[in-house]
């Protein structure tokens, strides 16, 4: 190791250093979690790292970066739909249109907006009732 800034070092930038850094960001890992996620939607972040044997932080970046999940409740999500999800959507409703029995024109819907008048007094209207 090379030697510290108490002992005279005057440069901040990195030394040399040999090989490829470590990493558990591979593809292999990346696989692994992938299935794992398919199987199970709602492990927690802690139970994936240690069945696949590396840090939370890097199944955290893998699912959120990689996989572009977002955690909800305790189930991590996709942030988007699949092609096959957009496509299942497309088809339900085609279907849904295409029935004999008018089940739309059967939906009856309201306002969400509620809007209520609130007309506060001034303190010498109300003493005068």
């Amino acid at each position: 190791m090379g030697e510290t800034f108490s002992e005279g070092r005057k440069s901040v930038t990195d030394e040399e250093r040999s090989g490829q850094p470590a990493t558990s960001r591979n593809e292999e890992n990346i696989a692994k979690i992938h299935q794992i996620v398919r199987e199970n939607h709602r492990l927690i972040v802690g139970s994936i790292a240690e069945q696949v044997s590396i840090d939370r932080e890097t199944v955290r970046k893998i699912l959120t970066e990689d996989f572009d999940m977002r955690k909800v409740c305790t189930k991590m999500v996709p942030k988007e739909l699949t092609k096959e999800q957009k496509q299942r959507r497309v088809t339900i409703c085609q279907d849904l249109l295409e029935r004999q029995d008018d089940i739309l024109g059967r939906v009856i819907t309201g306002d969400e907006t509620w809007a209520y008048q609130y007309d506060p007094e001034t303190k010498r209207q109300s003493a005068q009732c």
